[in-house]
């Protein structure tokens, strides 16, 4: 690392959270970037040379687990699927399984 680059890390390392965080939104509107974090994304599969990806409409939601807080996922589960209180609960107590398909 160069000795410019590691006096402006010692410089901004002095900085308060809000003063770096309006350093990088300045930084971002001055060289048209975005700090964020890359996102790997899938190449799309070519179908007749053209470049179509089809989006997904239709989603299997699936409980692995109730966790440590077994009724709000009791709550959550009769929210989504309609169902009662002693079928959400059967629902969950059989984890993993499917709560809805498509």
């Amino acid at each position: 690392m160069s000795e410019k680059i590691t006096k402006l890390v010692e410089e901004i390392k002095t900085l308060t959270i809000v003063e770096v965080s309006e350093l990088v939104k300045t930084l971002e509107e001055e060289f048209g970037v975005s700090a964020a974090a890359p996102v790997a994304v899938a190449a799309a599969p070519v179908a007749g040379g053209a470049a179509a990806a089809e989006e997904k409409s239709e989603f299997t939601v699936e409980l692995v687990e109730a966790g440590a807080n077994k009724i709000a996922v009791i709550k959550a589960v009769r929210e989504i699927t309609g169902l009662g209180l002693s079928e959400a609960k059967a629902l969950v107590d059989g984890a993993p399984k499917a709560i809805k398909e498509n």
